[in-house]
Order: C-alpha cells, then structure tokens, then sequence
C-alpha cells in the first residue's frame, strides 16, 4: 500500500500555468505523479511541466496549447520536502474563466468534478491510501477585468469552492491569491478583498500566497495578466510549503 496527497489544481490562467516548462524545477523523483483523467486515465505519470498540457475534454475544459509551465512542480516539491508524502496533481484550470463559469452545472465545474471522481476511483482501485485531498485555487483576473461586485464575487467563489470540495471529497482549499493587473494595479482589489475575507472566515479555505501582487514591481509580468516562469516558481514554493504546515500543523 502507497500513501499520496491528492490535488486538484484549478482556476484560470495563472493557475494552468503561461509560463517557460524549461525554467521550471524539476520535480524529486518519486514524489509528485501527475493523473490524466482525459488522456490516460489507467496510470500515473511522473509530474512535469507543462503540467495539464495535454488533458483537454471538448465539453469541460479545452485550451489545447496554452499551458506552457505552471507552479504546480514547485508547489509538489515544496509540499513534499515538509511532509515526505507523495503528491498525485490533477489538472483542470481554464484561462480567462470568470467564476460564473465554475458554478456548479456548468461545463467546467463538471469536468473538474468527472476527473476528480476519476482519480479517487483509480487510486483506490490499485491500492493507494489517500492521506489528504485538497483543491489548489487561483481565480479572479477575469471578474476583475468584467467588474464583478465584491460581493457577488465573494459569494459564487464560496459556492464554487464548498460545492467542489463536497462533490469531490476533498477537505481543503488552498487559495492562491491573484495578483494585480499591471497597468492597473487597483483593478483586482475587490477580488484580493474578497479572497482575504474568506481565508478569515471559513475554516476549510486556506490563504498559502499572497505572493503574485508583488512580482509588477520586480519585472517579473510578462504582460497584463500573468507571469514569467520564476514568478511561478516563487508562488508555487510558497504555496506548497503552508499547504505543508497547514497539514503538519
């Protein structure tokens, strides 16, 4: 019998990664396996960016192309150095995807839930224990940019993020907070605002990066929206490292 983590890796771009794979750490062998509900749902893969490339379902989540290197292995070796646990990452984030489109019902929301059951189901059946199950969230450049109210914003993600985790079996979300737009940096306050006041008042919604607000005034943008390779880097190991604590704690 093999202990894993199981993690869901969701939201928009910055979450799907628009980064360069090359630049990326190389995941500790043996530690982070990636499972391809829609490309090779019978087997794992050693974990390697770009994470998800491939795992693209015409009625869910499709954007053939656009992950070009993610957090993701930076989080899963950050994470695993702390707990000696491996991780299992599954993939479904779609860029530009306001969270309207992650209510649940929607295309998205059931393929993220379809791969979810999927990985569970796989796992169990070839007699891996499952320690932990966690979503892995970052969203909301696009509510920002469509001036969703606060408050709106607040309560769908809530929706989205509670709905998930029930449907999906998971305990925990670890929320990564969205940086600013570049050229207008107050533009996603309501959405950082919102983020904040759910990490406070839900006990299963956890904040691991605050991170991506900071990378405008070090360069490391590589437009409007997202970020350069080392950007991810910094976020994911972050991330990776308080999702540890959280469960050591």
């Amino acid at each position: 019998m093999r202990t894993v983590d199981l993690l869901f890796f969701m939201g928009q771009s910055n979450m799907a990664g628009r980064g360069e794979a090359a630049l990326a750490p190389v995941v500790a062998p043996g530690m982070g396996y990636e499972y391809r509900a829609v490309t090779d749902p019978d087997t794992l893969h050693p974990l390697e960016e770009p994470f998800g490339v491939n795992e693209n379902d015409p009625a869910g989540v499709y954007e053939p192309g656009m992950k070009t290197g993610a957090m993701v292995s930076s989080f899963v070796n950050a994470c695993t150095a702390q707990t000696g646990v491996p991780v299992v990452g599954v993939s479904c984030a779609k860029g530009g995807s306001a969270i309207a489109k992650w209510l649940p019902g929607t295309p998205y929301y059931q393929d993220a839930v379809r791969r979810a059951r999927k990985a569970r189901a796989f796992l169990q059946a070839n007699g891996y224990i499952i320690r932990h199950s966690a979503m892995v969230w970052c969203q909301g450049c696009t509510d920002g940019d469509l001036h969703t109210p606060k408050d709106v914003y607040k309560a769908d993600t809530e929706r989205v993020l509670h709905s998930f985790m029930q449907d999906a079996g998971a305990q925990t979300c670890f929320l990564i907070q969205i940086g600013n737009q570049r050229d207008e940096p107050e533009l996603y306050l309501p959405m950082q605002q919102a983020q904040e006041e759910l990490a406070s008042e839900q006990g299963d919604i956890v904040l691991v990066s605050r991170q991506f607000k900071t990378f405008a005034a070090k360069g490391l943008m590589k437009d409007r929206f997202h970020y350069l390779q080392p950007a991810y880097n910094a976020v994911g190991t972050e991330a990776g490292r308080n999702a540890a604590a959280y469960w050591n704690r």
